[in-house]
C-alpha cells in the first residue's frame, strides 16, 4: 500500500525544495511556480488518477457480464499514465486492476506476457494486448 505513495512524496518532497531555494534567493514567482508543478507531477503519478481498482477475479466478471476491457495497471509506470490520460473520462468505463495491490493479477499479467510484468496489458475479449495504443483501447470503450 505505502510503495504506490513513494513516488508522489518523492516529488513533494522535491518541489518543497527546489520552492524553498528560489524563495530563499528572493523570487517569489519562481517558487509559487516550481511548488505548483510538482504539485502536478505528484498528483499524476498518484493512485488517484486512476479510477479505483478491483481484483483480477471481480474484473474478468465483470468484462463477461458487459464486454469492457481489463486494464492492468501500476503506480508509477509512465505508459500506465500515458493511456489513463489519453483515455479520458471514458477511461473510467475500463475495469482497472492494479497488479500491486492483487497478487492474482500480477499473475494474470505474467501470463500474459511471457513471466514479465509488463503494463499497462489490456484484455479484451479474453485476449491480452501489452502497452496498446490508447485510441485502440479508446474503440473498445
Amino acid at each position: 500500500m505505502t510503495r504506490v505513495w513513494i513516488l508522489p512524496v518523492l516529488m513533494l518532497l522535491c518541489g518543497g525544495l527546489v520552492a524553498t531555494d528560489k524563495a530563499a534567493d528572493g523570487s517569489h514567482v519562481g517558487a509559487a511556480t516550481f511548488a505548483l508543478l510538482f504539485a502536478l507531477l505528484a498528483f499524476a503519478t498518484s493512485p488517484l488518477v486512476f479510477p479505483r481498482s478491483v481484483g483480477a477475479a471481480e474484473a474478468g466478471r465483470r468484462a463477461a457480464l458487459d464486454g469492457r476491457p481489463v486494464v492492468y495497471w501500476r503506480p508509477g509506470c509512465a505508459y500506465c499514465l500515458r493511456l489513463r490520460f489519453r483515455l479520458g473520462v471514458r477511461g473510467r468505463r475500463a475495469h482497472w486492476v492494479n497488479i500491486w495491490r492483487d497478487p492474482e493479477g500480477a499473475a494474470a499479467v505474467r501470463a500474459a506476457t511471457g513471466g514479465d510484468e509488463t503494463v499497462p496489458t489490456v484484455v479484451v475479449e479474453g485476449r491480452a494486448h501489452v502497452n496498446p495504443d490508447p485510441a485502440w483501447v479508446r474503440a473498445r470503450l
